[in-house]
């Protein structure tokens, strides 16, 4: 059974990697740093090559974890070259996500049998099935963004503390000072965030008498003072600007100088009325119940509400933010889940808890079934770029030119098919000297005077009609624009039609699409 639930977890990530293998203009630094420390290796001669310094973003971010992934994909692609055959950079990009994927999955495994021998067995099925039916946590965490790389050890920290007997009353010290280690490394080199997690955590370890206060200070300086060498070593050396702290110079530029207010501000409120509803789902009013009915969750409960709070205190929100405290809420979650399930069921009141455990995992298929479809269909720039290196695969001399959409939602370096730089070894078999332009703000008048210019991916609201005077359309890409309700069906219900009111029941909700892409040949 262990064995089983920590494979459906693997299983569930890597489902989503092979289903949505494109990704975002937000993934988008870490997963082209991985590209290039693949393609072109790390050696001081290469930097000059990598993506960064063509397009380095508003702030730095470290390239510890991208270092880590590439040399992690490369024990990956060893292992899948063993037993299949790919020649293709796409290839690679789903094989690095597999690998981040692989490593989130295997924090939350050790986190499952840590809440199995807290909890009980019981309790860690209800975790995994909490866990894989929710959708931001499982389709995320195998995507290249910062957050996804601090959530590995976030997750290694809330295992040492919870992984002990049902009937310890305390973690080991040591166990203690790994877990203050992990998250203050995680600060200092991934997400500044949490140290607003690490600050409750080792306030509560000092109340509770977990350990000492010179216990903290001696494990903070130690594991702050490595971390912070570790990355002005590495991130000064790749971004060739000494002395550079990523992450300290991300507080500056968001908090400080107030710059994340650009992006936008939310109220107060909208990590609990939005986006901790969002992260749950049914987990949410079954993890007030654990916190109701334990102790022991209301203690591992504690930091990570303090956190959210302390959080929604900066103007500029997003769920991602708030992403290491999913897996505590689970936990909660389960341990409730448990508790009603285990309940007789010769009782109405145990039928009634067996039922409703039922109807929240069920509601939770539901809603991750419908955020999974929108999501599938919300990467026309990556639909877009592979559907182009397939339709002209022969041709030579090919300079396409990349829209400003296109590059956003999912036209990443990987796409790049066609063009240097590639990972060695790899069978090509196909062109190798086409260009892909991602040259910003040019009008389709000066994209069609540049005679070098020889494709267009192209955004659909942005052209004229007198587009097709020099450039013919190949093919169309569509992209999610929401969900259509339609009310037929309870009208015809209403009116004494059950039949084809429960007929038309499985087309209630509609996904309505538009299109967003085109691609364009230059006419001869």
């Amino acid at each position: 059974m262990s064995t089983s639930l920590d494979a459906i977890i693997f299983l569930t990530s890597w489902t989503y990697v092979s289903l949505a293998p494109y990704t975002k203009v937000e993934e988008s630094f870490n997963l082209h740093a991985t590209h290039d420390v693949l393609m072109y290796g790390v050696r001081s001669e290469a930097l000059q090559n990598y993506d960064h310094f063509v397009f380095p973003g508003a702030v730095p971010r470290t390239f510890i974890g991208s270092v880590l992934l590439a040399w992690l994909s490369q024990v990956f692609l060893r292992v899948f070259g063993l037993f299949s055959h790919f020649s293709d950079k796409m290839d690679v990009q789903v094989i690095v996500r597999l690998a981040l994927a692989s490593t989130n999955a295997l924090g939350l495994c050790l986190l499952r049998r840590a809440v199995s021998r807290r909890f009980g067995g019981p309790t860690s099925v209800f975790f995994v099935l909490l866990t894989c039916t929710q959708f931001h946590l499982p389709f995320w965490m195998g995507r290249t963004l910062p957050n996804m790389f601090a959530l590995f050890p976030a997750n290694l920290a809330l295992y040492l503390l919870i992984d002990r007997a049902p009937n310890s009353t305390r973690p080991s010290k040591a166990n203690v000072h790994r877990a203050i280690a992990l998250l203050t490394s995680a600060t200092v080199v991934f997400r500044a965030e949490l140290l607003l997690l690490l600050g409750p955590l080792v306030l509560q370890t000092l109340v509770r008498k977990y350990t000492t206060f010179g216990g903290v200070i001696k494990i903070g300086v130690l594991a702050g003072g490595l971390s912070v060498a570790a990355t002005v070593l590495t991130d000064s050396y790749f971004w060739q600007r000494w002395p550079l702290w990523p992450e300290l110079y991300g507080i500056y530029f968001n908090v400080i100088e107030g710059k994340s207010a650009d992006w936008g501000v939310s109220p107060r409120h909208a990590y609990f009325s939005s986006h901790l509803p969002k992260l749950l789902l049914s987990a949410l009013p079954l993890s007030v119940l654990g916190a109701i009915l334990e102790r022991r969750i209301r203690t591992i409960l504690l930091p990570y509400l303090t956190f959210v709070v302390l959080i929604s205190g900066l103007g500029h929100k997003e769920w991602r933010f708030i992403i290491y405290v999913v897996p505590a809420f689970n936990i909660a979650a389960a341990r409730a889940a448990s508790s009603l399930f285990s309940r007789s069921k010769n009782t109405l009141f145990g039928r009634l808890s067996f039922l409703t455990v039922a109807s929240f995992v069920l509601a939770n298929c539901f809603m991750t079934l419908l955020l999974a479809r929108a999501s599938f269909a919300n990467y026309p720039g990556g639909a877009a770029l592979y559907a182009f290196n397939q339709i002209f695969v022969s041709e030579q001399n090919v300079h396409v030119h990349i829209s400003n959409l296109a590059a956003q939602t999912g036209a990443s370096l990987f796409l790049h098919s066609n063009a240097p730089p590639f990972l060695p070894g790899l069978d090509v078999g196909r062109p190798t000297d086409w260009v892909y332009d991602k040259t910003e703000n040019l009008s389709i008048q000066a994209l069609t005077s540049s005679r070098d210019i020889t494709h267009l991916i192209a955004e659909i609201p942005s052209l004229s009609p007198s587009v097709t005077q020099y450039w013919t359309p190949v093919a169309v890409i569509d992209g999610f624009d929401g969900w259509r309700l339609h009310t037929d069906v309870v009208q015809a219900i209403k009116a004494a039609k059950v039949i084809d009111g429960l007929k038309a029941l499985g087309n209630v909700l509609e996904m309505v699409r538009s299109e967003k892409l085109v691609i364009l040949q230059r006419k001869a």
